[in-house]
């Protein structure tokens, strides 16, 4: 855990910055832990888009300082029945990092890059809370004074009831392949320069054959595509074509200068064939 002195609470979102949610659920934690310093992830994650957030919060996290991971992309908050979901925090293996948020597959990406979970809490209940709870707004009653608690010293044990590790929700990703044929991988996000993110990585390349500085031939959909494949954007001409590995190593395809999204034109999820040319 972050010195005490000064705990540390990073803070993602898809609350955006329009509205007063972000700076409400500061606020609540500058009350309950004034001592904390909270790091603003983003608040630009997609509304509603829990995979969006599932993935930035995994490769985030390797580069924070220990602490409290706050995390809130709830589209189904407050609902009953079969569409109701925990409210959680989860202590993870690594440095005993806690993860706090929604249990609807947000947190799952990133407690697996750190070590795994080792303790689970329901904090739908916790006597941290703040009443009355809004049925719409958990990351002012529930998950920001949840966190706050935890960073200013409160158990695990303390801020909820156990659950049962197994029992906590996951998301689904698919899973690339490689082999002489060359690497079939799918489009896990787009960035805002129209990066195009794939579920590859450093191991799947050599695996197909794919080398650095070779031409290749990208497939999507009934469409192909040149490309090369690059250490950066500026190794190819503007508005050309380039495989690279992202900053987190990941498999990416850009345009030098344009947008990899609108020249392949892919969404999340789509399918991807490289091959060398």
């Amino acid at each position: 855990m972050a010195d005490r002195a000064q705990p540390i609470i990073s803070f993602l979102s898809d609350y955006g910055l329009d509205d007063n949610f972000v700076g409400v659920c500061h606020g609540v934690i500058a009350r309950l832990c004034p001592s904390a310093r909270i790091i603003d992830l983003t608040h630009g994650i997609p509304r509603h888009d829990v995979l969006s957030g599932a993935l930035t919060l995994r490769s985030a996290v390797p580069f924070l300082p220990a602490g409290i991971h706050l995390a809130v992309v709830d589209p189904t908050v407050g609902a009953r029945g079969h569409q109701a979901r925990r409210a959680v925090a989860l202590a993870t293996a690594s440095e005993r990092r806690i993860l706090v948020g929604p249990d609807n597959g947000l947190l799952s990406l990133a407690a697996e890059q750190l070590g795994g979970v080792v303790d689970a809490v329901d904090v739908g209940r916790s006597p941290y809370r703040l009443e009355p709870v809004s049925a719409t707004f958990h990351g002012r009653d529930i998950f920001a004074p949840v966190a706050a608690a935890l960073a200013g010293g409160a158990a695990l044990p303390e801020v909820g009831e156990p659950i049962a590790i197994e029992d906590l929700a996951t998301v689904a990703l698919p899973q690339a392949a490689a082999d002489d044929a060359g690497l079939t991988a799918h489009v896990l996000t787009i960035d805002r320069f129209g990066n195009v993110i794939l579920d590859a990585g450093h191991e799947h390349l050599g695996t197909a054959g794919l080398r650095l500085g070779h031409e290749l031939e990208l497939t999507a959909g009934a469409r192909r595509h040149r490309a090369r494949f690059a250490a950066t954007f500026a190794d190819v001409p503007p508005g050309e074509m380039l495989l690279y590995e992202d900053a987190e190593r990941m498999v990416a395809v850009a345009v030098n200068h344009g947008s990899a999204a609108e020249a392949l034109a892919v969404e999340r999820g789509a399918e991807l064939l490289v091959r060398p040319a």
